[in-house]
């Protein structure tokens, strides 16, 4: 492992020119190369100028990915079947270990947080904080039987803040990768790293999530899950190479942040809870169907109109996740494409993510989808993109339609708002050392 200033000029030089561009230049462009190139470099100076690390200290320098939902909207938490992919936007460190008992982050554009690993206790104060996230990381580390050790990083991100691309999981992710490989000798698989990220959003961070985020972060590629037994997720990953589909994925940032939508997260679990509880059951994935639709009149009385919508959202969901798998597996993009707007359609009308409640005059995701749709004219997909309620939309945009469908999206929401992503093969990583 080499020291900072090794690394620096190993960037420099090209010696780690292939692996950069394995996970930045999916386009195959020489500017998209130098861009990720210039960004390594400057991320392992900032650690350089902010820590001032020895000599012989190895660095190390890591990458977790946002993660794209490609089909399965709020089906995990149920223990339902998802399909997603991490994206070339990602966030990336340089972290060397400090010798001392605490974790010291600088990321780039907030403030410095340093974490003591002799408390490693939830603590309420850091509730919705990255502090949250790196203590509870820690934790249950620890809590696996490994011996912690500080380090010190600096990050920098290209994962859009509250827009769906969980830059909460990212972060887990690239959190998990360094205390991977600094403490547990690279021994987690990226499966365990996602669950230690889950353990640290749901206990520490206060968000009761699923697992698909970061799955979809941890793992890489596209990936079918199935959450039918959350503790040993069935993972798969999906060959398909969406390059050669002749539609490009594109992300539109309604500028609308998610960030303070938890409530509105967890009624949805709390809402399909109390369904599946009707039964005497935990979760909706061990509620039959059948079961489910004969008891729609008692249903109503008992849980609410919206929870029955929002359970039967789930239903849809698992299913059509699944059949778009299999689609792609068959090559028959098409067939995928007409499930992913079957699933933008149940997210819209029954699991109703695309507005919050308590704050209806923010509408951006309907206005959005709606003039999407008129923009693809009848080609494509498109749907609300993540967790919902403001955020992010999704669309898979033909290639001849691509100039028009960005320029209307950044005529409405600004310059910069609609971004074309690439799935990229591998998730969570050490990208060089």
């Amino acid at each position: 492992m080499n020291s900072c200033k090794t690394l620096l000029n190993a960037l420099r030089t090209g010696a780690h020119d292939k692996s950069l561009a394995a996970l930045y230049a999916l386009d195959g462009t020489q500017d998209s190369l130098d861009k990720a190139r210039d960004r390594a470099c400057r991320v392992v100076q900032s650690l350089i100028d902010t820590f001032c690390p020895e000599d012989s200290a190895p660095a190390a320098l890591f990458s977790g990915p946002g993660r794209t939902e490609i089909g399965g909207n709020h089906t995990d938490h149920q223990h339902g079947r998802v399909l997603c992919g991490s994206v070339d936007m990602d966030m990336l460190a340089c972290a060397v270990p400090n010798g001392l008992a605490c974790i010291r982050i600088q990321s780039e554009g907030y403030p410095a947080l340093e974490i003591a690993l002799d408390d490693l206790s939830a603590r309420e104060e850091e509730k919705n904080t990255s502090a949250a996230l790196v203590r509870g990381v820690a934790a249950r580390v620890k809590e696996l039987g490994y011996p912690l050790s500080g380090f010190d990083a600096c990050v920098v991100s290209t994962v859009l803040s509250g827009s769906g691309l969980s830059s909460s999981a990212a972060y887990e992710t690239l959190v998990g990768n360094i205390f991977n490989h600094f403490c547990c000798a690279d021994k987690l698989d990226p499966v365990t790293i996602a669950k230690i990220g889950q353990y640290a959003e749901n206990t520490y961070f206060g968000k009761p999530c699923g697992l698909m985020d970061q799955m979809g972060s941890s793992v890489g590629g596209a990936v079918f899950i199935d959450f039918n037994d959350p503790a040993n997720p069935i993972v798969e990953r999906v060959d398909y190479d969406f390059s050669q589909s002749g539609f490009a994925l594109c992300i539109v940032d309604t500028a609308s942040s998610h960030g303070d939508l938890t409530d509105d997260y967890a009624d949805i679990t709390r809402e399909m809870g109390a369904v599946a509880a009707h039964f005497g059951k935990a979760v909706l994935r061990d509620v039959p169907p059948a079961d489910f639709q004969a008891a729609l009149p008692a249903l109503r009385t008992e849980c609410g109109d919206r929870a029955v919508l929002r359970a039967m959202h789930f239903y849809d969901d698992d299913r059509l996740a699944a059949q778009e798998t299999v689609a792609l597996k068959r090559g028959s993009f098409e067939t995928f494409l007409n499930m992913v707007n079957a699933s933008g359609l149940s997210s819209s009308l029954r699991l109703q993510n695309t507005w919050s409640i308590h704050a209806p005059r923010q509408q951006a995701i309907p206005l959005a989808l709606s003039v999407g749709e008129h923009l693809l004219d009848g080609m494509g997909a498109i749907r609300v993109h993540g967790g919902g309620f403001a955020g992010t939309i999704q669309a898979w945009v033909p290639e001849e339609y691509l100039t028009v469908f960005k320029n209307g999206m950044e005529e409405l929401f600004g310059p910069g708002k609609c971004h074309i992503l690439y799935i990229r093969p591998q998730g969570g990583c050490v990208v060089a050392e």
